[in-house]
């Protein structure tokens, strides 16, 4: 298929890791598995049976088999990062992260250009202050009230999130802005 130059890639993925600016459309948040194609359903049962197995390793060989970006510094050992982000659990929180992460509703985004995306979870498109209250409590099966406060401070939802483009490659797994 069509391959993207390499500094195009890299640009298309930094805008797709960046939260969407606040006066685009909201994306529409989708809670059917089923209306994901094929290839990205696949990548995501894939990812969640990795996780739920509990072995870092498992999840790290996707991440390098997709070339995943896993943080914003550029870090690419995926079992190093994540025990040194989360050294009190060996890094088996940030696989819990991740399943409930993309157990939630999703959004799709950029449809029908370079930067279109599947990702997790849909609080990643949406204005922290145009939650519902039902929203707010799902939110809170994410992340602490704390970590709430502080996103309000920064402007929008800046913890893990996971996109995968429409071909099925894992592109990203971040938190941060």
């Amino acid at each position: 298929g069509f391959a993207m130059p390499a500094a195009a890639q890299n640009k298309v993925k930094s805008e797709t890791l960046r939260t969407p600016k606040q006066n685009s459309a909201p994306a529409e948040i989708v809670r059917d598995f089923s209306r994901l194609p094929d290839a990205v359903r696949k990548k995501r049962e894939e990812i969640l049976a990795a996780a739920s197995s509990g072995d870092l390793a498992k999840v790290a060989a996707i991440v390098n088999a997709d070339q995943t970006t896993i943080s914003f510094g550029g870090d690419i050992d995926a079992s190093e990062f994540w025990k040194k982000t989360f050294p009190d659990s060996d890094g088996a929180e940030v696989l819990a992260t991740l399943i409930e992460a993309l157990e939630m509703p999703f959004v799709h985004m950029d449809k029908g250009n370079a930067q279109e995306m599947f990702v997790w979870p849909y609080f990643h498109a949406m204005p922290l202050d145009k939650l519902t209250p039902a929203q707010r409590v799902e939110l809170f099966r994410l992340v602490t009230a704390y970590d709430f406060r502080e996103m309000q401070k920064f402007g929008s939802y800046n913890f893990f999130r996971a996109g995968i483009s429409p071909d099925g490659r894992w592109q990203f797994f971040v938190a941060g802005d």
